[in-house]
């Protein structure tokens, strides 16, 4: 899932609205659902599937180091979809992008005493001035420059720490200058630290209320030639608590443009006129495996795709597994920019999974009817409630409890929304915390987050580097294959495939399209109308994926 450089999207998720369990939406699904049918494709989806697809997204990430877009392990990911694909009968199309590539080896350190590596983009980020950011390494004394802690009481923009050459009179040469958003720019404190012989500067949030996350520092800072990086206000409250500590600063990354690539490979029957879509992104972040986050959404899609290779559906269904969200969305930002009016207008609906196994998960349905009021209503296309009512229906058929998410637009749906299609999907969280009533709700640990390694190296599928005392905890509650909650996902792996299915045969509650009397027959290939066509990519044919126009 991915996240803004400067803000926590998703943060606390928003939950609201907690729906009773077993209770039925007002709403059940289309008029000519047919319950054996959706029966079927669930039994088909096996956990034992979804957790091999897992299993070789795992064995991806063991020899190329991680999946992110951009690196040899997501073209791996790509290769082993498009494979799977193949085999089950699909012809799918490799969609290539290009896209700012960014390898971040930032660091910021306390060397001593109490030594503590803090995280790039959870605690620190490197400056983003408008004239760039001088890389290099820096090792001194930390030196707190006019701090006010805490802030909490002060109006913002009310500190002056590093806005005048006097401020530094205590900065010994080549140290490390502590300063505190305030009255003057960052890049006129990064450059009067560096005037008053700093050999690195780290920039703290001010602390009030509004003003303690990550943000990125711009300006023009013409001249400056020393590592500067931000800090969170807890990050900057942590180093400054520690007399004569030792901070190390460093400023090192690589920025270019690389490829990366969409997947899509679509039914072979169906109504053109009338597709159902349904995608996951299939990238994770640097570093780790990204087996939850979205190894989990990518590997139940396939599985959902695979059982489905000879339905008979009445709707063209369209699978895609989307590149470089964890840039910001970008390969389904590239999809639908790339969509004719009337392309767009045939698709009736997307469907997006993104985390759907957290380890300690909630069961989160994408708030379509905004009745938790987490979004503003004109961003959200009519029908969307009617996508959140189907994966109701399909928890309170069951027994289970689930609950309102944030419908912001913040995965691979809202390029879709933004253009007005409906959309819909799952998410078991991120890293939110659980409340005290989730886990009466779910079982888990109330006061954790809903993923404990969400964009770290432990999302992976043995559990190496997890929290050992937290994970104990989990295991209590439930079955755990690595990062994986094993209950959620195969649930959620049936949800998937259920509301595919539902849609795959009706959508006339979404967009008043009532089905055909009798089913379609197949269209056959077609290579008319593309969506940007493909450029080959890993094992691609980079044909067309819509078909001739009837």
């Amino acid at each position: 899932m991915t996240r803004k450089r400067t803000t926590t999207v998703l943060a606390g998720v928003a939950v609201a609205t907690l729906v009773a369990a077993g209770t039925a939406p007002a709403a059940a699904g289309p008029r000519h659902h047919d319950d054996r049918s959706v029966d079927k494709i669930t039994r088909a989806v096996k956990l034992k599937a979804v957790l091999d697809h897992l299993e070789e997204l795992q064995e991806v990430s063991d020899e190329y180091g991680d999946r992110a877009a951009g690196r040899p392990g997501y073209a791996a990911s790509v290769q082993y979809v498009v494979k799977k694909l193949r085999r089950a009968g699909y012809d799918p199309e490799v969609q290539e992008f290009t896209f700012d590539y960014t390898e971040e080896n930032s660091a910021l350190v306390r060397v001593g005493p109490q030594p503590r590596t803090f995280v790039n983009e959870t605690d620190f980020l490197r400056n983003s001035f408008d004239t760039g950011s001088p890389e290099g390494t820096a090792t001194g004394p930390l030196t707190p420059i006019d701090l006010v802690v805490p802030a909490a009481g002060l109006p913002p923009n009310s500190n002056t720490s590093g806005c005048e050459a006097a401020d530094f009179a205590d900065l010994e040469p080549g140290g490390i200058a502590l300063m505190q958003r305030g009255t003057c720019g960052f890049a006129v404190k990064a450059l009067n630290a560096q005037a008053a012989g700093a050999g690195g500067v780290v920039i703290m949030n001010e602390g009030q209320p509004d003003r303690t996350a990550l943000i990125n520092m711009i300006g023009d800072a013409t001249g400056l030639t020393i590592p500067t990086v931000f800090v969170t206000s807890a990050a900057g409250e942590d180093l400054a608590a520690v007399p004569g500590a030792t901070v190390t600063v460093t400023v090192d990354y690589l920025a270019e443009t690389r490829s990366a690539y969409n997947v899509l490979a679509e039914t072979r029957r169906g109504d053109d006129s009338n597709v159902v879509m349904a995608g996951a992104h299939l990238d994770g972040v640097q570093g780790g495996a990204g087996i939850n986050d979205n190894g989990t959404g990518s590997a139940a899609l396939l599985e959902t795709a695979i059982q489905m290779r000879n339905a008979k559906p009445n709707n063209t269904v369209r699978f895609a597994w989307w590149g470089a969200e964890e840039s910001g969305l970008l390969g389904s930002e590239h999809y639908v920019a790339g969509l004719a009016p009337e392309e767009a207008e045939d698709i009736a609906l997307y469907l997006n999974f993104d985390m759907v196994g957290s380890p300690n998960y909630m069961f989160g349905v994408y708030d379509g009817d905004n009745s938790s009021g987490t979004a503003d209503p004109a961003t959200i296309p009519p029908g969307s409630d009617a996508i959140e009512d189907v994966f109701e229906s399909f928890y309170a058929d069951r027994g289970l409890p689930f609950q309102d998410t944030e419908f912001s637009g913040r995965s691979d749906y809202g390029p879709f929304i933004a253009v007005g299609i409906p959309a819909g999907g799952l998410f078991t969280g991120a890293e939110g915390v659980k409340t005290e009533e989730e886990a009466a709700r779910y079982g888990g640990v109330a006061g954790a987050s809903y993923d404990p390694c969400y964009h770290a190296f432990c999302d992976n599928l043995r559990g190496d580097g997890q929290d050992k005392t937290l994970y104990d905890q989990l295991r209590e509650d439930y079955r755990l294959v690595g990062n994986v909650n094993a209950r959620a996902l195969d649930v959620n792996a049936d949800a998937i495939a259920a509301a595919t299915w539902t849609f795959a045969k009706d959508t006339s509650t979404v967009n008043g399209v009532e089905p055909p009397r009798r089913p379609h027959k197949g269209h056959g290939k077609g290579h008319g109308k593309g969506h940007g066509k493909g450029h080959g990519g890993p094992h691609g044919h980079g044909r067309p994926l819509h078909r001739a126009a009837r």
